[in-house]
């Protein structure tokens, strides 16, 4: 239901794909730059540039990478389909940094 949910959306931006994720699960980019991953329907990663990151975690909206704890990425542990609009809020703020960055370029 969760990963049906972010499907239905995330796919419906312009640029967003799917694909197979290189550690296991779903991986969603857009053009050729990822935006976030989910293992299952548990756990969703998401890379960030560090300042970001630290804000995330300083408001609660993220904890560390749960392997790369002092990179910029960030894990958000999904209890269930309640956190969906997080999710989508997480893959936003991505969304509109990475086409924001490539409308620039």
């Amino acid at each position: 239901m969760i990963l049906d949910s972010l499907r239905q959306e995330l796919l419906s931006w312009e640029g967003v794909s799917e694909h197979e994720h290189r550690f296991g699960g779903v991986e969603f980019r857009f053009k050729n730059k990822e935006l976030g991953h989910l293992h299952g329907e548990k756990l969703a990663d998401f890379p960030f540039p560090k300042s970001v990151r630290d804000e995330l975690i300083q408001a609660k909206l993220a904890e560390p990478h749960h392997v790369l704890p002092n990179s910029g990425w960030v894990s958000f542990r999904i209890k269930g389909e309640q956190d969906i609009p997080h999710l989508f809020k997480l893959f936003k703020m991505q969304y509109d940094r990475i086409a924001n960055k490539d409308a620039r370029t």
